[in-house]
């Protein structure tokens, strides 16, 4: 059974060889934290607001004895945006925060000091200093400062509680490595589960996806012969990996960690930053959500003719793999007799193909029986503009699309697209032979060479001169 098919279910592994005690495993191992601890961060935002405008409104009523004491919670407001912008750039509302307090309180106090510091000066040079009462301010900012401190004490618990001790999820594998336990990790033993970084069997890389899904961090601890295997796993798999070695040598690999216990070599750094994946996100449903829309009344034309022609199911759906080596469903316009569907993709069209309806001619000629797309990029599951989806089963010549280069995992890194720089350089159709596939995989691995939002935008614009090709068949 797949992840592909299951999101969660239990996996049972002997605990040693020769003995009948069974460990159930319910995977994924860790739920996601990455929400959490966004929503985390948008209640430290408004407590600490509430802290610096309480401390400035308590300090008012102590000293003028009105609560709301015009030029007191004045200098309060004027504040609070300055502490925002300052605290944002010391990483108050950051992950280290989180696992921290110290560094969150110490990062807080410093953050509200420059505040006053840079109020006092613009105050002083426009010389409207006088507005404030000194007493009051003095007051409201040690007030601000005490329960700046208390929020984040109480804070921890819910932390604790929605994040666990750590805060992030770290997965530890043993693959016949070094000794190593690191605290708050799951650890697990590849023999006893099974895991090897196989990069010849799609199903065991989805395996692995499964279990490195929701993880923050993945290490593996292994033999030196195992290790470039290893990497090509974590950078394909849109997770932060690293690979322990007592040395920290040198393996082609992004940077190292330190750390009292173990060495760890960085060999991917995750996927595209907070900011990058929801600009990408946005524009995707943007895009899908108004095609959808627009181009409603094709799509139940064609779905119609569809079932006119043989009476057969609308939609063709194949397996493939997708962000992170994880399986997913595919949606297309059924374009080949029902009795000749290629479900693992391992014939690729052909000019005179004697499978294709058609419709189905037509519709491929096009490109219109990709359109279904738009739902598996609505669903999550692909991007306007990314890598290709490749059925598991394709091949370049007479080999496997993995076995012509170990470095066809890569492309996995990001969500697959709809359309992508191989697509818009006219390299398309049938993969007849190894080279055909060497330059579409170098066209992907050019586009994960740094993400833009400008770059994605062109790729879309150069894609509607060659939706019509004479390499669709």
């Amino acid at each position: 059974m797949s992840g592909f098919e299951v999101m969660a279910h239990i996996i049972e592994a002997r605990d040693t060889p020769g003995t009948q005690h069974i460990k159930r495993i319910t995977l994924p191992l860790a739920p996601p934290l990455e929400k959490r601890r966004l929503q985390i961060y948008v209640v430290l935002l408004l407590l600490d607001a509430a802290a610096v405008l309480g401390g400035f409104c308590v300090a008012s009523w102590l000293y003028l004895g009105d609560f709301f004491d015009y030029a007191t919670t004045l200098h309060g407001q004027v504040i609070l945006p300055i502490y925002w912008t300052i605290a944002l750039s010391l990483q108050v509302y950051t992950l280290p925060a989180l696992r921290r307090p110290g560094f969150a309180k110490t990062r807080a106090i410093g953050s509200l000091l420059g505040a006053e510091a840079i109020v006092l000066f613009v105050g002083f040079a426009t010389k409207s200093t006088e507005q404030f009462s000194r007493v009051s301010s003095l007051l409201g900012l040690l007030l601000s400062m005490a329960i700046l401190i208390w929020v984040r004490s109480l804070v921890r618990p819910l932390v604790r509680a929605r994040c666990g001790e750590a805060g992030f999820n770290t997965l530890l594998i043993d693959d016949r490595g070094e000794a190593l336990r690191v605290p708050h990790a799951y650890h697990i033993d590849a023999r006893e589960h099974h895991l090897a970084p196989d990069l010849s069997d799609p199903h065991m890389m989805d395996r692995l996806g499964l279990y490195m899904m929701n993880m923050d961090r993945v290490m593996v601890s292994c033999p030196p012969d195992r290790r470039v295997a290893w990497a090509l796993v974590f950078k394909s798999a849109n997770i932060s990996g690293e690979i322990v070695d007592a040395e920290v040598s040198t393996l082609g690999v992004l940077g190292a960690r330190r750390e009292r216990d173990y060495g760890a070599l960085i060999v991917a750094s995750g996927p595209l930053g907070l900011r990058s994946r929801a600009i990408k996100r946005a524009l995707d449903l943007t895009l899908a959500g108004s095609a959808v829309l627009l181009l409603s009344p094709l799509l139940l034309l064609v779905a119609a003719l569809i079932v006119l022609e043989d009476g057969g199911p609308v939609f063709f759906v194949q397996k493939r793999t997708g962000r992170g080596n994880r399986f997913f469903p595919i949606f297309k316009f059924r374009s080949m007799r029902v009795e000749k569907l290629d479900s693992a993709g391992a014939q690729s069209a052909s000019k005179d193909d004697d499978r294709i309806t058609r419709v189905g001619r037509f519709i491929r000629r096009t490109s219109i029986d990709e359109l279904p797309q738009l739902f598996n990029v609505l669903r999550g599951e692909m991007s306007v503009v990314g890598p290709r989806p490749h059925a598991i089963g394709s091949l370049a010549g007479e080999k496997l699309f993995w076995e012509v280069d170990h470095r066809y995992w890569l492309r996995h890194s990001l969500m697959p697209g709809l359309t992508g720089l191989a697509q818009v350089r006219g390299l398309r159709g049938a993969t007849d032979t190894e080279t055909d596939l060497a330059n579409r995989l170098q066209a992907d691995l050019e586009y994960l060479d740094g993400w833009t939002i400008l770059r994605d935008l062109t790729i879309i614009m150069h894609t509607i001169r060659v939706l019509v090709h004479d390499r669709a068949f």
